[in-house]
């Protein structure tokens, strides 16, 4: 339970990064703007994710793991209300950097906060947590979107009372927001972070409650945490520095983390709806094909959570890396049978349900795989000496990668779509050399053995 109140901060992650998709062209026809603009404003978050992630370690690391949450909480909760209400596409990019900077934090410190309160045993199931809430996030925005586009009356440039449906869809978020504000006031601060500031009988106690044992094992469990932060004081980013730039490991991490996003895992999420139209499906069934496709997700996270404290980390992001390149490379290839007659663009039926199948094994490989892993791999993979501060630096790398997808995808599309999805068939054939050569496996370890 510690760990699903942690992890609520993935579902507002989530949400908040999906919901877009349902408002991507009311928002591009209310502000009259280009694909330009409109990339950029979609994409404006993950700018905020980038400071986000960058700022959380340090703050976790001086004011305490749940003071983040409850600051990422109000955050969360400020950019629904900003976002539902914008003057201006200016405005509307500001809120939206905002809550990405919400985002950010909560994507840094939920696996953070979870591995360090998790038993090794279970760990990586707990960590888990963090990705399963971020696709129930994602399937949460979509049905929210579906029903309010249709209780608008079919689009979601319709109104509801004084608003337009994509603004309901926007200032929803508020009430998962402050449930995760809520939740953070009642869980337990993280045991390491208090053996750092010399708190040892509330650790001790926290470390009876999750971990159990007795009090010799919780000794025992006191030391090895002290041992392993040795005579640390708070990590700094200069403390990740090595002989190439940055420790190895710390480089490991960030590909790791640029890898999950280079794929175009994300243009599903954000974008699927409209790209589902621009090949001629309309915009009631598109949402409806988001809405599947975060159920294919969900299925991807569970399958995963079963698998990742039995088969292992790198054995799952081998299997998803190969899938998904495979997955890719056929939806790029029936794309390209996408008929243009002046205005209107269609993809035969026969073509647009091989997009679907394969879109869909997409999806399912990611979820099954990079989707959950990663997140067990950044909250495990670190030397405790430096975790804080290098779980920033990676998750700052993701989201910084992700932007990048982000913006361009809108351009890459109006340039080729075929063209753009068999660039990320490439990443993800890449991501599968590069897991086979330099990730370790770190199933069964405590978190005191990771030395990097």
């Amino acid at each position: 339970m510690i760990a699903a109140a942690a992890a609520m901060g993935g579902f507002l992650f989530g949400y908040d990064s999906a919901v877009i998709n349902g408002a991507v062209d009311a928002i591009q026809a209310h502000f009259q703007v280009g694909a330009g603009v409109l990339g950029f404003t979609v994409a404006s978050a993950l700018l905020g994710c980038v400071v986000g992630a960058a700022t959380a370690g340090n703050i976790a690391d001086r004011l305490g793991r749940i003071r983040v949450m409850q600051i990422a909480g109000v955050l969360f909760a400020v950019s629904a209300i900003g976002s539902a209400l914008p003057f201006s596409v200016w405005d509307l990019t500001f809120w939206r950097i905002l809550g990405g900077v919400a985002i950010g934090m909560a994507s840094v410190i939920a696996p953070t906060y979870i591995a360090e309160v998790s038993p090794a045993a279970y760990r990586g199931r707990l960590a888990s947590l963090q990705q399963l809430a971020i696709v129930l996030g994602i399937a949460a925005s979509q049905l929210v979107n579906y029903a309010i586009a249709a209780g608008a009356g079919g689009s979601a440039r319709d109104t509801i009372g004084p608003l337009q449906a994509w603004q309901w869809m926007l200032g929803v978020e508020m009430l998962p927001a402050l449930v995760y504000l809520a939740l953070s006031l009642v869980i337990p601060e993280s045991p390491r972070y208090l053996v750092r500031l010399g708190r040892v009988d509330q650790a001790r106690r926290i470390l009876e409650d999750v971990e159990g044992g007795g009090e010799a094992r919780v000794d025992r469990r006191i030391n090895e945490i002290r041992e392993a932060l040795g005579s640390e004081v708070r990590p700094r980013l200069r403390d990740l520095t090595g002989r190439y730039g940055l420790l190895p490991i710390v480089w490991i991490g960030m590909a790791v983390s640029a890898f999950q996003q280079l794929v175009g895992i994300n243009v599903i999420f954000y974008y699927s709806s409209s790209l589902w139209q621009s090949v001629g499906v309309a915009e009631g069934d598109s949402l409806l094909l988001s809405l599947f496709t975060s159920v294919v997700n969900i299925i991807g996270t569970v399958i995963a959570i079963m698998l990742v404290d039995r088969v292992g980390r790198k054995p799952l992001l081998l299997v998803g890396s190969a899938g998904m390149t495979v997955a890719l490379a056929i939806a790029a290839f029936a794309f390209s049978h996408a008929q243009v007659q002046g205005d209107t663009v269609t993809l035969p039926f026969a073509w647009g349900a091989v997009a679907l199948v394969s879109a869909s094994s997409f999806v399912l490989f990611f979820a099954l795989s990079w989707g959950v892993v990663v997140w067990v791999l950044l909250g495990e993979m670190f030397p405790l000496r430096i975790r804080a501060a290098a779980m920033g630096v990676a998750t700052a790398t993701q989201w910084l990668t992700n932007w990048l997808i982000t913006v361009s995808f809108p351009s890459l599309r109006d340039w080729s779509l075929p063209g753009a999805y068999m660039m990320y068939s490439g990443f993800a054939l890449l991501s599968f050399l590069f897991v086979l050569k330099f990730v370790r496996e770190t199933k069964g370890k405590t978190l005191e053995e990771m030395t990097g």
